[in-house]
């Protein structure tokens, strides 16, 4: 599913640069849920931008779904995107002056869909998250809870090969982060494959492998048994 070997990336600061990932290798199969952990410089969101194709590697290969993600023009990396990733983000993301129907069906307009199959795809998601009551509702009118069920629907509506998740229950309560986990559980156990960065030990130990990254390096990569988030609603 993700292949990446040998992979280096630096940032030029000043007359000198930093050295922020340092010969990354690393093997992601179909169905895995992996956490990512570091502490604040450790490369984690550098190597999660690279691969979320918003950053590109100075050397190193870079492999997903059997494509080579190398040397892409803006407008490429946006159809890869598109078609390999979906994204879940610690602040959602939503577009505040779009309902929950709108924000879901967003990347499928990009994947040129009518409207009307648009729409229906949307609320097949809305429905798998929950929220199918809430279509018509903004942003602002969501719990953080909630805002967070439409972003992942959001992510799902394109079926994408891999899910990325950056510190995706950092904006929320420990009762809400156990139902977002417990339903990122549910969509690995149908097979979906996530990728999880974050710095919370409880979240990563509901993944299972845990990949901890310090000063560009991978310090530890470790098969861990599950813990099974406890959905409160």
């Amino acid at each position: 599913m993700l292949e990446i070997n040998q992979l280096h990336k630096s940032y030029a600061i000043g007359d000198s640069s930093l050295h922020v990932l340092k010969g990354i290798d690393l093997s992601v199969a179909k169905g895995e849920m992996v956490a990512i952990m570091g502490s604040s410089g450790s490369g984690k969101s550098t190597l999660l931008n690279i691969i979320g194709m918003l950053d590109e590697a100075d050397s190193g290969e870079y492999i997903l779904d059997s494509v080579t993600i190398k040397n892409l023009t803006e407008k490429k990396a946006a159809i890869y995107r598109n078609k390999f990733l979906g994204f879940i983000f610690q602040s959602f993301n939503l577009i505040n002056y779009k309902n929950a129907l709108e924000n879901v069906a967003l990347p499928l307009y990009y994947q040129g869909l009518k409207r009307k199959e648009r729409q229906e795809k949307a609320r097949f998601h809305l429905q798998k998250v929950g929220l199918l009551d809430w279509q018509t509702h903004l942003p602002s009118e969501l719990s953080g809870g909630q805002k967070q069920r439409v972003a992942i629907a959001r992510a799902l509506a394109s079926n994408p090969k891999l899910l990325l998740a950056d510190e995706p229950t950092g904006a929320l309560d420990t009762t809400t982060s156990s139902d977002i986990m417990a339903f990122l559980q549910q969509l690995n156990d149908e097979g979906k494959t996530i990728l999880i960065v974050t710095h919370e030990e409880d979240i990563a130990a509901m993944c299972k492998r845990i990949i901890r990254l310090r000063d560009g390096i991978i310090m530890e990569d470790k098969i861990v048994t599950q813990v099974r988030a406890e959905p409160h609603v």
